[in-house]
Parts: structure tokens; sequence; C-alpha cells
């Protein structure tokens, strides 16, 4: 056999090495790699994902009873939302079709309950999604690595969506503290359990002009869709 000339040797080694370094190195876009399922307590069951050292619903909550079998309450009037002081629940519109999609909005008094995700989940902490955000690259870029991607959910051009994350966030919209409905399909939010002030909550906003994510904290009378992480 033939030796082979130095200089080939030297394009086939960079060649196995670029090879190795586009199939060997770990994808830091390729997050997803451990899925599996929960159950909240009226039944319904989400996929999870994993997501760096943290595990998350793939999908916005929708459940209708607290983890230990409570009634949420479903307030559906304008005046009974803007005087609550507990937790509640509703549907975008009051139209219980746009649950499977999109999910509820619960007010803040239902989060900080502490009760509304299945048991050994919680809604993540200020300091939970801090962590989500920065292992997708920082606020300017998380927001489109956790949107679903296209026009199906999300209004166009719904910018900047990869949904690299595999947990395919959704615009739920929101109610605001006079009862009204607004922004579905235009922009999410969801809560944390971390108070701002004794009357609000940190939470992150995603909209569908860009890949950003933002962090207001709004008074606990508005109503916001829930993501689940695993205790």
């Amino acid at each position: 056999m033939k030796n082979v000339p130095p200089i080939y040797s030297l394009i086939l080694s960079g060649l196995m090495i670029i090879l190795c370094g586009a199939s060997c190195q770990k994808d830091d876009d390729n997050t997803n790699n451990n899925t599996s399922n929960v159950t909240d307590a009226d039944g319904n069951v989400y996929r999870s994902v994993a997501v760096g050292s943290q595990t998350w619903m793939s999908e916005n909550l929708k459940t209708t009873k607290y983890n230990d079998g409570l009634a949420i309450p479903n307030i559906t009037g304008a005046v009974e939302w803007e005087e609550l002081t507990t937790g509640a629940y509703c549907w975008y519109n009051n139209d219980v079709n746009n649950k499977t999609t999109y999910g509820a909005l619960y007010n803040g008094h239902a989060v900080n309950t502490g009760r509304l995700c299945p048991v050994e989940w919680h809604v993540a902490s200020d300091a939970e999604w801090t962590t989500l955000i920065t292992y997708l690259g920082g606020e300017s870029l998380a927001g489109g690595k956790l949107k679903e991607t296209g026009t199906t959910h999300w209004s166009t051009p719904n910018a900047e969506a990869t949904n690299l994350s595999g947990l395919s966030f959704l615009p739920g919209g929101d109610r605001d503290f006079n009862g009204r409905f607004e922004n579905i399909t235009l922009a999410g939010y969801w809560w944390s359990s971390t108070a701002n002030f004794s009357f609000s909550n940190w939470l992150r906003l995603i909209g569908n002009t860009g890949g950003a994510i933002a962090r207001p904290s709004y008074n606990n009378e508005f109503g916001f869709s829930v993501r689940c992480v695993k205790n």
C-alpha cells in the first residue's frame, strides 16, 4: 500500500475534525432532548420538555381546579373580575373554545395560592424564568426560541420565531383589571410566582413582532397565562 503524501494526510485529518465538530459536539439549540407527560387536577395531560437543568410544560395551563381538587371560580363578568381579591380564572372572551389551544387566564391571586400547578410542579419563580432565558441566549433572543413557529396561532409576522426550546409558547392574550380581553394571537403573558409589590407579580411577555422577551410586573387583578415547571 502506498504511503499517503503528508499534504493529503493533513487534508484528511482536517476533514475528520470538521465532520466530528458537526456531529460530535453538543448542539446548544437542541434543548428538548427529554420529554414526558404530566396530568393536572382536571385530568388534562400536558407534554413537558427538559430545557437545560429545568423541565417545563410545553402548553399553557388549563386546569379549573387547584391541585387539592378545590374548584377555581370561573368569573365571566367584568365588574366581578375587577373586584376580586381571591383566585379566579376565565377563558379568553369567556369562550371555552379557546381552552384547548391557549389555555386559561388566571389572576395573580390564583397564582399566589401555590396550588395552581399539578403536585410536584409549580408556577415558575422570577429567578427560574431568568434561568430559562439565560440558557436560551438572553432576553433579546429567548422569546423567538420559545415561540411556536408560523402564523396558525400567532398573528403575522411572528418575527424571529424558531421554537428551538420545544416549548411552543402561544399568545393567549390577557384580561385586564377592568375585565376587558385583549391581545390574543398578538402577545403572550406568563405569570411568575414572585411578587414585585404586595399587590403585583413579575411576569414575562412575548409579542408577535420580535424575538425578545420582556419582564414587566402587573397587578394581581390581571388575568394571564401560566406555565408550570417541575419541582
